[in-house]
């Protein structure tokens, strides 16, 4: 059901200090980093396993801090999706309800290859994704 979840942060490099010492003892460091050049914005930091766990897989980025201005809201949900299209009615129904655009199905390639998502805002504020990661 979930697939990752972020939170803005007000103090990148302290958040970070925080997160590295806090789950370090249950295997969880960063496995993955994302620059502000790639994402226009601000520089994001990816937490996961380094080894196989029974509950997730290595190197997946389950956990997300961010940078900077609550730019992207004050929390970011993603929810997976079997295959592209599911993610594509997402979007469409999240803006029927109410929900504004930030960010329409599409590749998200800086992420992986085969990252598809989309975004919205939800009427408070929060950045909600669908996100599918298998091969079209």
């Amino acid at each position: 059901m979930l697939d990752h979840i972020g939170l803005t942060v007000s103090d990148f490099d302290r958040a970070k200090a925080f997160y590295d010492a806090a789950l370090a003892p249950l295997g969880i460091t960063v496995v993955m980093s994302v620059g502000a050049e790639e994402t226009g914005a601000f520089a994001f930091l990816g937490y996961g396993p380094t080894a196989d766990r029974r509950d997730i897989q290595a190197g997946k980025p389950s956990f997300w801090i961010g940078g900077g201005e609550t730019a992207t809201g004050p929390m970011h949900v993603a929810f997976t999706a079997p295959d592209r299209a599911m993610v594509d009615a997402f979007h469409a129904a999240a803006l029927a309800a109410g929900g504004r655009d930030n960010g329409g199905p599409g590749l998200r390639p800086h992420y992986h290859p085969n990252y598809y998502g989309a975004f919205v805002f939800d009427p408070d504020g929060r950045n909600v994704e669908a996100v599918c990661h298998a091969p079209a």
